[in-house]
Parts: structure tokens; C-alpha cells; sequence
């Protein structure tokens, strides 16, 4: 049995989902549980995703990247 990695996807990173962008907006990961991660998207609210499924893109929100 294998884990998977996902680095940096981890609470209080800024995410967005790449396939959803203009419509979930900008998210703030709230936590990280195996494969699945909570998320607070400034759109749609709270979402609970697997980051294997869903394309998330980690944004800095100060505009730097």
C-alpha cells in the first residue's frame, strides 16, 4: 500500500482549482487528512477534495510567484 505525497498542499496554503478558477476562486487550505484536504474557497465555501482528482494550483496571494 502506497501514500500519496502532496508536499506543500498544506494547512494555510492558497490554492486554486485549476479546471474551476473563476468560479470556486481563491482557496485557503483549512486541513490535510491522507488524501483529503479541506478547503475554504472564497465562492463556493468549504469544499473537501483529493488533490489526486481535483488540479490544485498553489497561488501566492501577495502576487508574487
Amino acid at each position: 500500500m502506497s501514500e500519496n505525497y502532496y508536499g506543500d498542499l498544506v494547512p494555510g496554503v492558497f490554492v486554486i482549482n485549476k479546471d474551476k478558477k473563476y468560479e470556486w476562486g481563491i482557496g485557503q487550505i483549512q486541513s490535510a487528512i491522507n488524501d483529503t484536504l479541506t478547503i475554504n474557497f472564497e465562492n463556493v465555501g468549504k469544499k473537501t477534495v483529493n488533490p489526486s482528482i481535483i488540479k490544485l494550483k498553489i497561488i501566492n496571494i501577495n502576487g508574487i510567484s
